[in-house]
């Protein structure tokens, strides 16, 4: 089990490290701290965060890396830790931010996804490009990277949000 996690990790980091060489910003962190960062340092570093728990046990109302995580847990883990905002704690009330709604044509890395049924959200994750995004989906599970285009997500996405802009930064963290 732990060598399968660490394979896991290792293929995690491999996938950053794809990434990060066809961005053209560094994923170091800023030194001028999360808000004032350009949007891409902290969508590069919310990423690499991201990508780095995948093999993480699954906890319901899990929200550390040493507890495990439930999906909002995960999402606000890395948001607060790589952006300096502060989520809510469940994935309704994070999809009634005020934030903008992205179309699924125009998603970038730190973007995040609401599944559900019937118009009811029930899941949240963060897009890391390429179709590809980071969830904790279940009990039992572990974070892990799923497709968009795979056969649940595909059947329940309901829409995408975008917090990394300055101005909804700037409310989250003044929150």
């Amino acid at each position: 089990m732990i060598a399968a996690r660490h394979l896991i990790r290792l293929a995690a980091l491999a996938l950053v490290a794809c990434l990060a060489a066809c961005s053209t910003v560094s994923p170091v962190r800023s030194p001028v701290g999360p808000i004032s960062a350009p949007p891409s340092t902290v969508a590069n570093n919310v990423l690499i965060r991201a990508i780095g728990l995948v093999g993480t046990p699954y906890h319901w109302g899990g929200n550390t890396p040493e507890s495990g995580f439930d999906c909002s847990g995960l999402v606000d883990y890395v948001f607060r830790t790589e952006a300096g905002i502060d989520l809510p704690r469940t994935s309704r009330e994070i999809a009634a931010l005020d934030a903008p709604r992205i179309s699924i044509k125009h998603l970038k890395a730190g973007d995040l996804l609401f599944f559900g049924h019937r118009h009811h959200v029930n899941h949240v994750a963060i897009y890391v490009g390429n179709g590809r995004f980071v969830n904790a989906p279940d009990t039992g599970g572990t974070v892990r990277l799923d497709r968009l285009d795979g056969y649940y997500w595909r059947d329940h996405y309901l829409f995408a949000k975008r917090v990394l802009t300055p101005s909804v930064r700037a409310a989250l963290a003044a929150n």
